[in-house]
């Protein structure tokens, strides 16, 4: 019986280590001007995964060289580029000519956001749990990026699984506010809204004329939640905000007699 255990622990060991996932993003130069960090970024810039996942970060240089450039938690948790910081390896920037690459393992759910110390590029890491935190009406209510404070979202979770999101913010140049809405679906922890619409033409009453308003399409918008408090939305918009990007969310308010498990 005793070899048998003893078969069977490294069995066990090697099927859990199977179903665990190994996945990758660069920073390099492949990236649209238009994103907003240029003129390096991350790639994917938001990356769902299971718990036990690894990612392996690296270096590259398809046309030009961009400059040095780390991998560094937004809440310190790790800093690296030739290794990690505290690890036996050194986080500090380097270019694509020292071929860096490191790999992390993510064993609990939650948001992991990063950025680069030399660029500014930012990206995110999704470790969603299994089974899969499940979208409910008490997701409803207003949620915003604490690092951000000033601007956010309203979302309501609908009957029929459908979502619906409202983004109060600025235009890209700071000259007024700006809001755009859309209405998707959600299944478990995941909620897309593929046309997502700002209007413009609008005055302030008496001289509102609803013949005048334009929907303009603005992009779409793709929210994941590790918990009830939690998020991250990614967005692609076709309407100058940025080709692509995504911010990190924190509930604000819950309507009374709404509760989340």
């Amino acid at each position: 019986m005793g070899k048998f255990l003893w078969l069977l622990v490294p069995l066990v060991l090697w099927i859990n280590s199977a179903q665990a996932t190994e996945h990758y993003v660069s920073i390099g130069d492949d990236c649209d001007e238009n994103i907003g960090q240029p003129p390096a970024c991350f790639d994917p810039l938001t990356l769902p995964i299971a718990v036990g996942d690894s990612v392996t970060f690296y270096v590259y240089a398809d046309f030009f060289n961009t400059g040095p450039h780390n991998v560094v938690a937004d809440d310190g948790s790790f800093r690296c580029a030739l290794g990690c910081d505290g690890k036996g390896g050194d986080g500090t920037p380097r270019d694509y000519q020292s071929h860096w690459q490191f790999t992390l393992t993510f064993d609990k759910p939650g948001i992991v956001s990063y950025h680069d110390e030399a660029s500014k590029a930012y990206g995110a890491i999704i470790v969603q749990a299994s089974p899969a935190f499940a979208i409910g009406p008490g997701m409803t209510g207003s949620w915003y990026d604490p690092d951000q404070s000033g601007h956010g979202l309203f979302v309501e979770v609908l009957p029929g699984s459908r979502f619906l999101a409202a983004w109060f913010t600025f235009t890209p140049d700071g000259s007024q506010q700006s809001w755009f809405t859309g209405v998707g679906t959600y299944l478990n922890d995941t909620a897309n809204i593929a046309d997502v619409a700002v209007p413009t033409g609008g005055r302030w009453i008496p001289n509102f004329d609803p013949g005048q308003i334009k929907a303009n399409r603005w992009g779409s918008l793709q929210f994941f939640f590790t918990d009830c408090n939690h998020g991250w939305v990614a967005f692609d918009s076709v309407y100058g905000y940025g080709t692509s990007g995504g911010m990190k969310l924190t509930r604000l308010t819950q309507p009374l007699g709404l509760s989340c498990p």
